[in-house]
C-alpha cells in the first residue's frame, strides 16, 4: 500500500505542486511558442505527456539496469538525449501513418518535442531522486500533464488577452511573461497541501 500512496503523491506533486513548466521553469521556449491557440497547446500537451511518460521509464531503465550495473553512469545524459529522439521519432512515424491529418496539424512542433529540456529534466530529476519503477512512470506521467495543464491553461489565457487592448509596453511577449509569473505563484500555492 505503500508503494501505491507514494506513487499517488508523486504524481499529484507532478501535476500541481512541482509543476515541471511553472516550478522549475523547464520547457519554456514551446510553452510560449505553443499557447497561441487552445487546439495546438492541445496537441502538443497530448504528446508531451506521451513522450515524458515513455522516455521516463526508459530511460529508468537505462540507468538503473544498463549504466549502474557497468558503472558507465557518466553516459546518462548522453543516453538519455537518444532515447528521447528515438522515442519522438517513432511517434512521428506513428502519427504520420494512422492520421495523416494530425500529423500535418502539427507540423514542426512534433519534432520539437525533442529538444524540450522539460522531457530531459523529467529523466534526470527522476534519477537524481532515486525513484523506483512505479514512481518514476507516475513522475512522468503527472509532469508530462502538468506540463499540458500549464500549457492548456496558457493558451486559454492568451486566447482572451488577444481580445483585449493592452497598454503598448505590455503587448506581446511581456503580458505572456507576466502571467506564467502568476500562473506559476498559483500553482506554487498549492505546496502546502502535501
Amino acid at each position: 500500500m505503500s508503494d501505491f500512496s507514494d506513487f499517488l503523491k508523486i504524481t499529484f506533486a507532478a501535476v500541481f505542486t512541482g509543476n515541471i513548466a511553472l516550478t522549475y521553469f523547464l520547457g519554456m521556449c514551446p510553452f510560449i511558442a505553443m499557447s497561441k491557440s487552445p487546439a495546438t497547446a492541445f496537441g502538443m500537451g497530448a504528446a508531451v505527456v506521451f513522450v515524458m511518460t515513455v522516455t521516463c521509464c526508459i530511460n529508468w531503465i537505462i540507468y538503473w539496469q544498463i549504466l549502474v550495473p557497468t558503472g558507465t553512469e557518466h553516459l546518462q545524459l548522453l543516453c538519455f538525449i537518444a532515447s528521447i529522439a528515438v522515442i519522438v521519432q517513432i511517434l512521428e512515424l506513428f502519427i504520420d501513418r494512422v492520421s495523416p491529418v494530425l500529423y500535418a496539424a502539427m507540423g514542426i512542433f512534433l519534432p520539437l518535442i525533442t529538444v524540450n529540456c522539460a522531457i530531459l529534466g523529467a529523466s534526470l530529476f527522476m534519477v537524481l531522486r532515486k525513484y523506483s519503477f512505479l514512481n518514476t512512470l507516475g513522475y512522468g506521467f503527472g509532469s508530462g500533464m502538468g506540463w499540458a495543464i500549464a500549457l492548456l491553461a496558457m493558451s486559454g489565457v492568451r486566447s482572451r488577452i488577444n481580445t483585449s487592448k493592452l497598454p503598448p509596453g505590455l503587448e506581446g511577449p511581456a503580458i505572456t511573461m507576466i502571467t506564467a509569473g502568476i500562473m506559476a505563484m498559483a500553482f506554487t500555492g498549492l505546496a502546502g497541501v502535501m
